[in-house]
């Protein structure tokens, strides 16, 4: 039995069809053998129980936020481990009776926000935080995802000052955390990371999504920094706590193929062909290899990017530009989407995209608002650098 979801899904097919005639028909099953996707998990799967369990709770007291909370939050939290963007409509519809975000519960809005940023509406997810500090001023997890979206943002200013009050209310690694994420990318990487390593180690018993955080961030501080040997033991140690997070897996990922190591890669990632992201990276290291899965899984990730524009998402942006400088050589395709993306988002992997695809397209004004980004922040990472240093070399 299908419900409304998915009639409204098919009347949205049905109605794009007729707008475009060329594309033919969904093909249609003659027999219950066909397999047409496999889903993530099964019924019996301890995460599936659980979000029957919240469902459950959520439908028995529609307007009761603690129940609508629980079940979103369950669901954000899959969605970051899993890479299944599904996960995120879920959680979505949980929270619906606060479309009025005026009547929403502090936690309401935080996971409001932290839907929003997910689909990158950054202003959006601000002003939600923004509200909740204004009913709860010390809520540490408000001013921790808002110091994080100001970081996206480069608004580095702002990001500091939550680093600050959040030094008056949470845990010290929280706060340390937060304070070194802004001085590694404001040029001081070596100070923060002596400083993070140190607080860590005073807090060995620390939650494990707290420990992961941190051991990733001092891995990239100290690849930035030159010790690859710190770095993949950072890695590795938050590997080993076993977690599942896709930002975590994505960041050694890109570490092992800056070292040349895509078997590795290939292996760590063969598992996570749903993801986009991991599945763009996986792509990449089997490409380096001459694999022959590297055409196959291109060609799944160009239909992925184009079904998602068909759905108006901007979800993809950075990773199809990604995609189109090098598996399609589309230079100036690449260069207008990262160009795109930049205005969105500028964490330091947005600007070395946006320099690469500058440099394949020969535009080095395109790459301009990176190189003043990069003398403003005092960002310290030597691919940078370089990148920016080739890139001035054009305009001569």
């Amino acid at each position: 039995m299908m419900g409304r979801p998915a009639i409204f899904l098919l009347v949205l097919l049905s109605t794009w069809l007729v707008a475009n005639p060329s594309v033919s028909a969904p093909k249609v099953p003659d027999n219950d053998s066909i397999v047409l996707e496999r889903l993530p998990s099964r019924p019996t799967d301890p995460n599936q129980r659980e979000l029957r369990r919240l469902r459950k709770a959520s439908v028995a007291n529609p307007l009761d936020p603690g129940a609508a909370v629980a079940l979103a939050r369950r669901n954000f939290d899959l969605a970051l481990s899993e890479g299944d963007p599904r996960y995120i409509g879920h959680a979505e519809a949980a929270l619906r009776p606060w479309k009025d975000a005026s009547r929403a519960t502090v936690d309401v809005l935080i996971v409001m926000a932290q839907l929003a940023q997910y689909r990158h509406e950054f202003a959006r997810a601000t002003e939600y935080l923004d509200r909740a500090l204004a009913i709860d001023p010390e809520d540490p997890e408000a001013l921790a995802w808002r110091a994080a979206i100001h970081m996206v943002q480069a608004e580095y200013p702002a990001a500091r000052e939550d680093c600050a009050r959040l030094a008056q209310i949470a845990s010290e690694l929280l706060a340390a955390g937060c304070e070194a994420h802004v001085d590694a990318t404001t040029g001081a990487t070596q100070a923060a990371y002596t400083r993070l390593l140190a607080t860590l180690k005073r807090h060995p018993d620390s939650r494990p999504t707290l420990k992961l955080w941190t051991l990733t961030l001092l891995a990239d501080m100290a690849h930035r920094s030159g010790d690859d040997i710190a770095a993949e033991a950072h890695y590795r140690a938050a590997l080993d706590l076993g977690l599942t997070d896709q930002y975590l897996l994505a960041a050694y990922a890109e570490f092992l193929l800056d070292r040349g190591r895509a078997g590795q890669v290939v292996a760590l990632l063969q598992p996570w062909e749903r993801s986009d992201g991991l599945l763009l990276l996986l792509a990449r290291a089997e490409r380096v290899l001459g694999r022959p899965e590297a055409a196959r899984h291109a060609r799944t990730l160009q239909a992925r990017y184009e079904a998602s524009a068909r759905r108006g998402e901007r979800l993809h942006v950075q990773d199809e530009a990604r995609f189109r400088l090098e598996f399609l050589h589309d230079a100036g395709g690449a260069l207008a989407l990262a160009v795109e993306n930049w205005s969105h988002q500028k964490e330091p992997r947005d600007g070395q995209l946006l320099l690469e695809a500058a440099l394949a397209a020969r535009q080095p004004s395109a790459a301009q608002p990176v190189l003043a980004w990069l003398a403003a922040s005092g960002f310290e990472d030597p691919r940078l650098i370089r990148l920016a240093a080739d890139v001035a070399g054009l305009r001569r």
